[in-house]
């Protein structure tokens, strides 16, 4: 006997005879389902313009080499956001090694920008300015203190949720945000007076 969970609820929770296996949902499903979400996670932890791209396609190439692997013991967006971590990392450190300068070298503006013909070209300058003050604040914090902060005021989960996406204590992470929030305020508040000077 074959048992099919639906996408939307991708935890197996084992079934009447020792024969049922749970079929894994399609790459195109988990595409369709992850792809917005790793995207702007990938852009929100700091991955610069210029290898973004190349980033979250090494996530899905992960994906789809491993998806054989997955045995459904926690959610498919888990499950990628795990993939996704560890390539950011990867990422992360071989930004370091290389330093901030060349990371910058080749800056690419971002498309959503340049297909707004209508803007105004200091309201692009100032949303580009925005993201350029967001990801630096970003980089001052820790990893895990960046991932809280980016999953619960960026993307808009809820503690619960990310205490899953992360695997982490529900305290651990209410914590952890705190602490993320007061270092964005205290960094941005340092910014502002930097500006007024």
């Amino acid at each position: 006997m074959t048992t099919r969970t639906a996408f939307a609820n991708p935890v197996y929770e084992g079934a009447l005879d020792e024969d049922a296996e749970l079929l894994r949902p399609t790459f195109e499903e988990v595409c369709r389902e992850t792809f917005p979400f790793v995207w702007r996670t990938v852009r929100r932890l700091g991955v610069g313009d210029s290898t973004r791209d190349d980033v979250t396609q090494e996530v899905f190439v992960t994906v789809y080499r491993r998806l054989g692997e997955f045995e459904g013991r926690c959610s498919m967006k888990t499950w990628v956001f795990n993939i996704l971590m560890g390539i950011v990392r990867n990422y992360r450190r071989s930004r370091k090694r290389k330093g901030k300068a060349q990371a910058l070298s080749a800056t690419v503006v971002d498309p959503s920008i340049l297909a707004d013909v209508k803007a105004d070209p200091s309201e692009l300058a100032s949303r580009e300015e925005a993201g350029r003050i967001l990801h630096e604040l970003l980089d001052g914090l820790s990893e895990e203190k960046a991932v809280v902060f980016v999953l619960a005021d960026l993307e808009g989960l809820t503690v619960p949720e990310i205490a899953e996406l992360v695997n982490a204590n529900v305290n651990t992470i209410y914590s952890r945000l705190r602490a993320a929030r007061k270092q964005f305020d205290q960094a941005l508040a340092r910014l502002h007076a930097e500006g007024d000077n």
